[in-house]
């Protein structure tokens, strides 16, 4: 596994910065966005420093299948409706024109009443 220890979320997987965790696995952490644009917001990262979308690779397949897998499980036990009358986005901005601010892949699953404060 990567770590960047001058990132902030590899400083959060590995204790060094509370936050409030949705799950944890061999190769996933999920955490509640400490600024939530909507009533439903966590982000689901990898433990492995990957700095954006733009660095996955072949050998991250199964990785990412997982990460989409295990969002709408999440995105209901955090307290989203039900499809088709609820639901939830996924986000993933990559890089500065893509609004990335922490250069560490991590996907936004936001969901709840609307409207939200963003998006």
């Amino acid at each position: 596994m990567t770590v960047d220890s001058a990132c902030i979320f590899c400083k959060i997987i590995a204790g060094k910065i509370p936050s409030r965790k949705v799950y944890e696995d061999d190769e996933i952490f999920a955490f509640h966005d400490i600024h939530p644009w909507a009533p439903v917001h966590f982000m689901l990262i990898p433990k492995s420093h990957i700095p954006s979308m733009a660095q996955v690779g072949p050998e991250h397949e199964a990785l990412m299948g997982r990460m989409l897998v295990l969002a709408p499980r999440l995105a209901l036990q955090e307290g989203c409706n039900p499809y088709p009358q609820g639901g939830f986005r996924i986000l993933c901005n990559t890089g500065a024109q893509g609004g990335q601010e922490v250069q560490h892949l991590h996907l936004h699953v936001m969901g709840g009443p609307r409207p939200w404060l963003k998006g």
